[in-house]
């Protein structure tokens, strides 16, 4: 049988891309798994996105296909990344979860295993509200909520200021977004990938990849 993966990520300077690169490859790397890495779409207007710098990081990524709300019921668990604005998702996300109503309706996601991964620009630039707010929305559809557990013991880790928390992989980019995913926060990212796909193999009726 195989288990389906959606990877569903909104990104405005591509650390949120880079991420949800890691999360997808994490995914993919357990057997049986179908892995879709897909984008939400720009709310922005385009001569806003020149003016602030990312319509250039933005194209390395446009391909990634969009997202559709109604086929997030096609997976079995879904992974979603957001950069955090204010310490809540940005206003992408909002508004294509906004478009779920109808898989609200009827049930769509009940049982599905959900996830959230995310960015600041600071260490404590709300990446901890900003999961734990997008929880909200995926409890009332019915979805299993699944973070990183901290058999991931980089979360231990206090050499260096990373991202990274029991909610969920994040990075840290600076206020400026130079600061690019480290191999600390994209490896955070490949075990969360690893982790929500081996509990949806499971529920859907495989075992356990790790003994």
């Amino acid at each position: 049988m195989i288990t389906k993966i959606q990877v569903v990520f909104y990104s405005m300077y591509g650390h949120i891309h880079k991420m949800a690169e890691a999360i997808a490859a994490g995914a993919g790397a357990i057997e049986g798994t179908e892995v879709k890495l897909l984008q939400v779409p720009e709310l922005v207007p385009d001569d806003v996105l020149l003016l602030s710098g990312a319509r250039d990081t933005r194209a390395a990524f446009a391909a990634v296909p969009y997202a559709v709300p109604a086929k997030l019921a096609e997976a079995d668990a879904i992974i979603f990344g957001t950069p955090t604005r204010f310490g809540n998702m940005c206003a992408q996300m909002r508004n294509f979860l906004d478009q779920t109503g109808p898989l609200w309706m009827n049930g769509g996601l009940i049982g599905k295993v959900g996830s959230v991964f995310t960015s600041a620009a600071s260490q404590h630039g709300g990446v901890e509200t900003t999961i734990t707010g997008f929880h909200t929305t995926l409890l009332h559809h019915g979805m299993i909520v699944v973070g990183v557990p901290y058999s991931q013991q980089k979360l231990m880790d206090m050499d260096s200021i990373e991202g990274g928390s029991p909610y969920g992989a994040s990075t840290l980019t600076r206020g400026d977004g130079t600061r690019q995913p480290s191999a600390h926060e994209l490896e955070i990212a490949r075990f969360q990938g690893m982790h929500v796909a081996d509990i949806a193999r499971r529920l859907t009726g495989g075992h356990w990849a790790r003994g």
